[in-house]
């Protein structure tokens, strides 16, 4: 079974570069939104394992999605991604995976 993530961010070319890394790995699937609302609505719809929260969104958003997020899916995975190579983001989703397990 596939990991779904949901990548979210507020700059398209950043977030389509970041979509594009989590697309390399075959045991991943990922969507991605730009603004609060569509992330609500897509994370409403599906069934993720992990947010990713990558740049440009503010504190106040982070921690207004962060709350909603885990009050809808307790489980859920939310990283904080603000750049530092496609190497870098495998790491810290598989660190947080690994992090579930045990």
């Amino acid at each position: 079974m596939k990991t779904a993530i949901l990548a979210i961010g507020r700059h398209e070319e950043i977030l389509q570069t970041v979509l594009r890394i989590l697309a390399k790995n075959e045991d991943w699937t990922a969507e991605g939104a730009l603004t609060d609302e569509a992330a609500i609505q897509l994370f409403n719809g599906n069934d993720f394992d992990i947010v990713l929260l990558t740049s440009g969104i503010t504190e106040e958003c982070e921690q207004t999605l962060y709350a909603y997020f885990k009050a809808q899916k307790p489980g859920v995975i939310i990283i904080q991604h603000y750049g530092g190579g496609s190497g870098l983001l495998s790491n810290e989703i598989l660190q947080a995976l690994d992090e579930r397990k045990l």
